[in-house]
Formats: C-alpha cells, structure tokens, sequence
C-alpha cells in the first residue's frame, strides 16, 4: 500500500473579497452569439458589498438566485452567509467559493436577505435554509462553451478574477469606464468574484484598455452597486488572465422539504484532500439514527472531473470491520468536480438510534488524492471541529481511521421521516 498524501489547502482558494479592493445535457441547443441577461428578464438584482471583503458570499448568493425559476427568485443574504461562526475572520479580511458551498451544502442557508439584513455587523440565529443545494458544478479547464451554457440553461456562473479596482469609483490600467469593459493581462491570482449572465462573442476588442487578440467578452454582474460599469454590469474580455479559470455553477437548488435530516462531519467542507497515490480510494463514514427513518441518498464530492463512484450501504455498522458488509446501492459517472448528491436505488430503513455507514468508492483520472477532506489548513479562514467517524482505504478492506489523521470525511447521508 502506498503511503496517503495529504494536499494542504486546495489550489484555486485564492482570498477573494476586495469590497474596497452537468450532468450531459443531452441534445444541445445551438447558442446565440450574443446573450443578455438584462434583455431576456433573467437580470439579478444589483447589489452592493459596500467596504466589507464579501465578494465572495454576493457572487455565490447572486449565482445561486439566479439559478432558480423567475417565479421563485429570492433575495438571500450575504450577512447570514459571511458571518456563520464557522467563518472566524468575519467580513473583512475577505472568503473563498468553497466556503460558500460549505454553508449552502451544510443547510446552514440560503435565508432571505429581509430575515438578516446586510450591512449591521450581525447574525440572525434561529433561521432555516430557505432552498436546499444539493448540487453544485465546479469546472477548472475555462471551457468557455460550457460556461456559456450553464448561463444560458441553468444560472450565472461564478467566476473569481483578478482585478486592482478599489471599487466604484476608482480607476485601473485594465479597465475602461466608458464602455464598462475590462481585461487583466498578468499572473497575479484572483482577489474578487463576480457573475457571468451573458456574452458577445462580437464584443470589440477595441473595447479595452488593453486590446486582446481578438473580440469577445462574458457579460459580468458585480457587488459594487450600480455606480459601477453600466449601472453595475461590465464586460470581461475572453482573453482576460482569470476569468472562467474556475467557474461555478448551482445546478441542484431543491425545495427545503427533500429530505427531513442531514447527517454530515464536514460543516466547512472541502478543504483539502486525502489518497493513496492513486486515482482510485474508498472512504465511509458511520452515523446514528436520530429516529424512523428512510435512508434516501449520499452527498459527496467529485475532486475532478469524469469521476466514477460506487455508493454502499451497511444497515448495522460497528467500526471499520463491518464495512466489508456492505450492499451496492448506486453507481455512476460525472463529467464534472463538484458536490453531488446520488439518490439510492430504493430507501433503507433505519430504526432509531441504529448505527448505519455509507461506503463509497471514487475514481478521479489524474488524481492521487481523490478524497475530499475537512481539516485545519492553519489559515484562520475556518473554525473546524473534528467529530466524525469517518475511514478511508485504498482497496475498501483496510481502513483508515480519518480522526486519527485530524480530518473528516465529506460524505453526507440524507434521510426522510417513515
């Protein structure tokens, strides 16, 4: 057995905040060369971070409302997000899209923005999540055709950029006032996040400060109010130096009723991850009942993309030993990284207080450490609690105890009421 390889943080976690500074789709429509969300009666609200490093938290909330159905849209608030006591720096030293997914994955939110208004310093307690995210697409190859798509089928991207802009009203080298377009041409990371809802495939390069190589633009939304770019939208040029680099999508928002319990270790979510220097690897973890329930499905991550897995289930777990009693319950293959929950092929009754396990074997190509795992990275972005009892094995015969090694398992088990 090879020795397992931790990754001490994960690579595109740039801090992000300068308030002051699918599953195959089928059949394919063609797309336009042009989409707008603003003319097609798609725009998002525009909002404003004010000084506060909450960039992240308003790209995330604004992609996610977009995501859902015009009947439906919400307002969420980025306070409730930005200031869980799971995030310690609170809003000013700015955040990361992975703790965002962490907050939406845990069910610690969405909540309205009129139940914790923005801007007072304070968190409301007490509040549930108003939708459930149950999935979310991360892509890291800047196909720019698929972003496109997503935009135009499902909901804005988020897309983390880099950008010396301090705001509204200041001014950049890269950034153009008159026609609200922008293009950074260096190798500084990402520092801000913004929303992709349309594009211009014809969009002039003549455009820019800085003329790229050719025309073409993604239509962006950003946290600065409307006194930024064309009454808070801009243009980002495709041969800008980050944007797309990662791109989010929000392609699973149900309603907060699918499941009456999560049971899950990883409350600030994808931190890093855990291998054995191999593509492939096993890992579980155990839970109790809370009560009569129907075990429904499995949430974890796929840390790259045309990921395989295989979902277990053992209906009495007793440590690692009874792991190997395990039964298939689902399998599959996703084209994209991200979090993704998988339906079991009929529901497993569970009796209260019985102690149950999900199992799951994951093949990431090109992948050494294809485990994700919540740890402390030692950068005081999270407050992790190790609490788990979570394994991990390269063969699903000898486990690992993950505790042992100062990380849990992201492995979340969803149930209903019997």
């Amino acid at each position: 057995m090879k020795i397992r390889v931790w990754i001490l943080g994960f690579v595109a976690m740039a801090v992000l905040g300068m308030g002051g500074a699918a599953a195959a789709m089928g059949r394919e429509r063609p797309l336009p060369e042009r989409y707008d969300y603003r003319e097609e009666n798609r725009a998002p609200q525009v909002k404003n971070q004010g000084v506060l490093g909450t960039c992240w938290a308003f790209a995330s909330l604004t992609a996610l409302e977009t995501s859902l159905p015009a009947e439906e849209r919400m307002d969420f608030s980025e306070d409730h997000m930005s200031l869980w006591d799971r995030f310690p720096r609170g809003q000013r030293d700015g955040g990361d899209y992975i703790m965002s997914m962490a907050y939406l994955l845990s069910w610690q939110g969405p909540v309205p923005e009129s139940a914790d208004p923005y801007g007072d310093g304070v968190r409301t307690g007490g509040l549930e999540a108003a939708v459930h995210v149950q999935e979310i697409q991360l892509s890291t190859d800047r196909d720019y055709e698929k972003i496109k798509r997503s935009v135009y089928e499902t909901g804005g991207v988020q897309s983390s950029i880099y950008t010396d802009l301090q705001g509204a009203y200041s001014t950049s080298p890269y950034y153009n006032p008159d026609t609200a377009a922008y293009r950074y041409n260096g190798e500084l990371e990402p520092n801000h996040d913004v929303v992709i809802v349309g594009w211009d495939d014809s969009y002039p390069r003549e455009n820019f400060t800085i003329p790229p190589e050719g025309d073409g633009a993604f239509l962006c939304i950003n946290s600065w109010g409307e006194a930024f770019g064309d009454d808070g939208f801009f243009y980002i040029s495709y041969y800008d130096a980050r944007i797309g680099e990662v791109a989010i999508s929000y392609t699973g928002v149900e309603d907060s009723g699918n499941y009456d319990q999560i049971y899950q270790t990883d409350l600030c979510g994808w931190v890093g991850q855990m291998g054995y220097e191999e593509d492939t690897a096993w890992f579980a973890n155990l839970y109790t009942a809370r009560g009569d329930e129907n075990l429904e499905a499995a949430g974890f991550y796929a840390t790259g993309p045309d990921t395989d897995y295989e979902v277990y289930v053992v209906e009495d777990a007793d440590g690692p030993e009874s792991l190997e009693n395990r039964r298939l319950m689902a399998e599959g293959h996703l084209e994209e990284a991200g979090y993704y929950t998988i339906p079991l092929k009929r529901p497993v009754r569970l009796q209260k207080g019985q102690r149950f396990a999900l199992v799951v074997k994951i093949k990431s190509p090109g992948k050494v450490h294809p485990v994700a795992i919540q740890y402390d990275a030692g950068d005081g972005k999270r407050r992790v609690v190790i609490s788990g009892e979570g394994y991990l094995s390269h063969n699903g015969k000898r486990w690992d105890r993950a505790e042992e090694e100062n990380c849990d398992v992201c492995l979340k088990a969803y149930t209903t009421e019997q």
